[in-house]
């Protein structure tokens, strides 16, 4: 796994070690990048599954100002922070370890807004609308907030999401990428 693009380019990054982790690969990373930006006027993500970080740190890589990653795993956490490292950024980043539903929560009693979210949890527990529920129930989303979802073919997420558009769909084999673009709680 690398950086494809941006100021950390080609600057090698680290797997979670085991199999509780799924990395994105570089050729999906770099689609969905040229899907959504490919670069970035500053702005703040949120990973709520960040795994290895690679997602968080490519955004920041192409411009995005803040990342703000989140797993619940210990090796993630020490994959994630290592990663960082390596970007020689760390003020950049803010890391938790921290289950998904009770982050979302921390992150809304700290008043945190988001323009950017990667969710890529374990293809075995998706509850991405749940998760979009929630972040719009806690007012996490600014207006014009990108979503990316990665799950695989099974998942089939929704056209139609209150307050989403969907933008665009795309299958890499196993893997589908949706993504999403927050119109606000009206809709």
């Amino acid at each position: 796994m690398r950086v494809v693009a941006g100021e950390f380019r080609g600057r090698k990054l680290s797997a979670v070690p085991g199999m509780a982790t799924r990395p994105t690969t570089d050729k999906v990373k770099e689609s969905l990048f040229n899907i959504i930006g490919p670069y970035f006027d500053g702005g703040v993500s949120l990973d709520l599954f960040a795994g290895s970080g690679g997602l968080s740190i490519e955004g920041v890589s192409r411009g995005i100002e803040r990342a703000v990653l989140i797993d619940r795993q210990y090796a993630a956490i020490k994959t994630i922070q290592k990663n960082i490292a390596a970007t020689k950024h760390l003020e950049k980043f803010d890391v938790f370890k921290q289950d998904a539903e009770k982050a979302l929560k921390l992150l809304a009693a700290h008043d945190e807004h988001f323009d950017l979210v990667y969710l890529d949890p374990p293809y075995a527990k998706q509850k991405i609308v749940a998760n979009l529920t929630t972040m719009v129930a806690l007012d996490l989303l600014n207006p014009g907030a990108v979503i990316v979802a990665e799950t695989n073919q099974e998942a089939n997420l929704p056209a139609d999401l209150p307050g989403f558009e969907l933008v665009r769909r795309h299958d890499y084999g196993i893997t589908v990428l949706t993504i999403y673009h927050f119109n606000g709680k009206e809709g």
